[in-house]
């Protein structure tokens, strides 16, 4: 098994290289994924998979299949970019291109992986005449859009056994914590214009009741629990003219707790801050919810499976250009970031303290998994897919050490050699496990036993009102 995934990977490094590629250079944001979900669905049809567009209404989102009998093993792939992050790739320094999209959380080597996760599995029950599905889910909008949220709203995973998937990040790892879940919200408030110096007694202004709002929340953050978060961008002003009292105003919040209960509480206190800020500056306010996550749900058996699998790909050695590359991307690092690099990729399972990494720039090993209790104080929408499927996420190294999500320097990496072997061991490890499901029922049951025993003491609701559909950038 270990040596087919392997071999099938390796035969076909310069394709999904490639693949990989073309996401990069297409950069797209949320639910507006059209080149990256066309190419890569095209491709999925190429390698024999039977594909479904507009999956969930969404235009971006779809899946490939291949087989038809039980059981049903997915590999969920995301390729969207993000807004301000574009880069000339292969730069110590930041250069910003001119369109400024880019791929600065590695998703275009998150969806190819996936990908190729699916095509060596998908291989390896051809070969040797194996019953069983495999799907590949084509994810869009992760980064603010919740996309596989809806996808779960619309039944999309329903049939789905077991779920895979994995993160770029500067560790090789398994993904063992849980993740925060999130609402997403606009507050928009409406008042009145008017002269600001000859008649300001005869407005009402909008962008009063945003400021007082957001003064009220700042002082709310004493009174909730320490795991909760609650961040917030002025997207509307009311215009650039000090001389007009603004009539109308806009926030948008991203509120956060380690469960959707606790993000409902802190959500109503919220929402009575606005209320009382519009009360106090005579304005009207209005809610448009704009989308939300649950948290991710770790499956310790699925994790240990995995875990082999990563094991058996192994951690890897980089060349000594590559190692070169790191430390000067590791020189553009505030000292702050240097001094605490392990800390965000402790949230990405890595275990260890930092000793096997000592004189070094780009990580070789994997780190031991335990199966930790505890919280990555982000969220992810994969979280609402483990609520309705045993999931489990690894972790390969990419990036050089240090290296933060979001930034011009993880843009910059997504198309080195280094993070494409880390793509293709993400694939490896994930086909290994995927294969594992096919072959062995015993572990398929225990999977799914322990997911069972979970649910029967927590009931599920997905955060996203019925009535919201995704939103675009573009549309805002």
């Amino acid at each position: 098994m270990n040596e087919f995934v392997n071999g099938y990977l390796k035969e076909n490094k310069s394709y999904f290289e490639s693949v990989s590629a073309y996401i990069f250079n297409h950069p797209e944001t949320r639910f507006e994924e059209y080149e990256s979900a066309k190419y890569l669905a095209e491709e999925c049809e190429k390698q024999g998979f039977k594909v479904e567009r507009n999956v969930a209404g969404i235009d971006t989102a779809f899946t490939a299949t291949y087989g038809t009998e039980e059981p049903e093993i997915g590999f969920l792939g995301e390729f969207d970019a993000l807004s301000g992050l574009s880069q000339q790739p292969g730069e110590t320094t930041y250069q910003p291109l001119e369109t400024d999209i880019g791929h600065g959380c590695g998703h275009n080597l998150l969806g190819t992986g996936a990908f190729a996760a699916a095509c060596a599995t998908k291989a390896y029950l051809e070969h040797h005449n194996l019953p069983g599905k495999v799907t590949f889910f084509g994810c869009p909008g992760e980064e603010g859009g919740s996309g596989k949220t809806f996808m779960v709203r619309n039944g999309v995973f329903d049939k789905v056994d077991a779920a895979l998937t994995w993160h770029p990040s500067s560790t090789n790892a398994i993904m063992d914590f849980s993740t925060l879940a999130n609402y997403q919200v606009y507050f928009k408030f409406h008042g009145r214009s008017s002269h600001a110096a000859h008649t300001p007694h005869l407005g009402r202004s909008a962008l009063d009741a945003v400021e007082l709002m957001n003064v009220g929340v700042n002082y709310l953050r004493e009174h909730v629990i320490p795991d909760a978060r609650m961040h917030y961008a002025v997207t509307n002003t009311g215009g650039i003219s000090p001389n007009v009292v603004q009539a109308q105003a806009e926030v948008l919040y991203l509120i956060r707790a380690p469960r959707v209960d606790q993000v409902e509480e802190i959500y109503q206190r919220v929402v009575k801050i606005a209320e009382g800020a519009a009360m106090m500056t005579e304005t009207e306010m209005t809610i448009d919810f704009d989308k939300g996550c649950s948290n991710y749900i770790p499956n310790r058996h699925l994790e240990k499976l995995l875990y082999e699998g990563l094991e058996a790909a192994g951690g890897g050695e980089p060349k000594e250009e590559e190692k070169a590359f790191a430390e000067k991307l590791w020189d553009t690092l505030p000292e702050s970031v240097q001094q605490n690099y392990l800390e965000p990729i402790s949230g990405f399972g890595y275990t260890g303290d930092g000793s096997e990494y000592a004189g070094k720039y780009l990580a070789d090993t994997i780190s031991p998994y335990i199966g930790r209790e505890g919280i990555l104080p982000g969220s992810t929408d994969v979280g609402d897919v483990s609520w309705v499927v045993p999931t489990a996420q690894l972790s390969a190294a990419t990036s050089a050490l240090g290296t933060i999500l979001h930034s011009w320097q993880m843009t910059s990496q997504g198309l080195s050699d280094f993070a494409n072997r880390g793509m293709l061991r993400a694939a490896e490890g994930m086909a290994i496990a995927g294969v594992r499901l096919f072959e062995s029922k015993e572990d398929l049951a225990q999977v799914r036993a322990e997911f069972d025993s979970f649910r029967e003491k927590h009931d599920y609701m997905n955060p996203i009102p019925d009535d919201v559909t995704p939103s675009k950038l573009s549309d805002r």
